[in-house]
């Protein structure tokens, strides 16, 4: 039987004891194809608080104040503000509920090298610094990091456990153009080549059901961020929510989600050939609330990872 190697196997044969990532948002981040720099509107699935369930809002922390001295940037000292408020509420809350003692600290939302470089390792050594946390996962994408940011990140790494995670989600330029990415293939293999060249571990999203895609196309990508030399992956239906270009397509009928019969058959493929070295940290998705258009069966995520791991049990494949 093939067994998975999960990331939180990873984590706990690294250091001993179970480690629970805890995902940031930050206000003041917002990415290159939001802003103008390359595209405007974002990726047409992007809507960033249906990827954070556990703090839908910044607006949840307004009027926290820790006092923490930013001078001359009232910006850095609100993201400071909210990196601790966020942490301590939601790692108090992993702890009664998973008994995780230590802690990743991962920024998700919007990209998170997309900030001046002193920003950034203000807010990367502030987040190592709280108690029991052991490292911090960066995301971002593949046009927004810069040879001065990687060099900051493998600085860091001498101590901490560091990775960053880029969105692969196709290898094909021309579905990149269609979810209105603003870069390329190209620009992507670039970036992953060059973190790894300065020895950092790299996360791979990947998501299956995007526009047109058949399945050797999902295939063809996973193949390449292996070929790549990713260290870990995450893989999740494309899904449809409420306040996104994608959502305007699903409602004129020009988008139709993956069913979830193909989307496991597609998973399963994949985790047949993946390399035993190389971890996995999302085997799916879900939206269980009302942002959430389709496909319906992403509301239930567990009921989804039910029959995943049927599906992977009938595969000899242990996750």
């Amino acid at each position: 039987m093939k067994e998975i190697l999960t990331f939180g196997k990873y984590l706990r044969n690294k250091f001993g004891e179970k480690v629970y990532k805890i995902p940031i948002a930050l206000s003041g981040f917002t990415c290159p194809n939001i802003d103008g720099t390359v595209a405007r509107g974002g990726c047409t699935f992007c809507e960033n608080e249906s990827f954070n369930p556990t703090l839908n809002s910044i607006e949840k922390i307004k009027g926290f104040s820790l006092n923490l001295n930013s001078k001359n940037n009232p910006l850095l000292e609100k993201q400071l503000n909210e990196l601790k408020v966020q942490f301590l509420a939601i790692s108090e809350r992993v702890k009664k509920r998973y008994g995780a003692e230590k802690f990743i600290i991962y920024f998700q939302a919007f990209t998170n090298t997309y900030a001046p470089i002193e920003t950034l390792e203000k807010l990367y050594n502030t987040a190592l610094l709280f108690e029991n946390v052991v490292g911090i996962s960066v995301g971002t994408r593949s046009d927004s990091i810069s040879e001065e940011i990687l060099n900051l990140l493998k600085n860091l790494s001498q101590k901490y456990e560091i990775w960053i995670e880029f969105g692969i989600q196709s290898i094909f330029d021309e579905t990149l153009k269609k979810i209105n990415r603003g870069h390329d293939y190209k620009n992507l293999e670039n970036a992953i080549l060059l973190s790894k060249n300065y020895g950092l571990n790299v996360c791979g999203h990947l998501i299956f059901g995007l526009p047109d895609e058949t399945d050797e196309m999902m295939l063809e990508t996973f193949n390449r961020a292996i070929e790549l030399g990713v260290d870990s992956l995450k893989i999740h239906p494309l899904y449809v929510v409420e306040r996104t270009a994608l959502a305007n397509q699903f409602k004129k009928a020009d988008f139709v989600p993956i069913t979830e019969e193909r989307y496991i058959n597609n998973l399963i493929k994949v985790l047949t050939k993946l390399p035993t070295n190389i971890s996995i940290q999302r085997i799916t998705a879900g939206i269980e609330n009302e942002t959430l258009l389709a496909p319906k069966w992403c509301f239930n995520k567990q009921e989804s990872l039910k029959k995943i791991r049927i599906a992977l049990k009938n595969n000899n494949i242990k996750y």
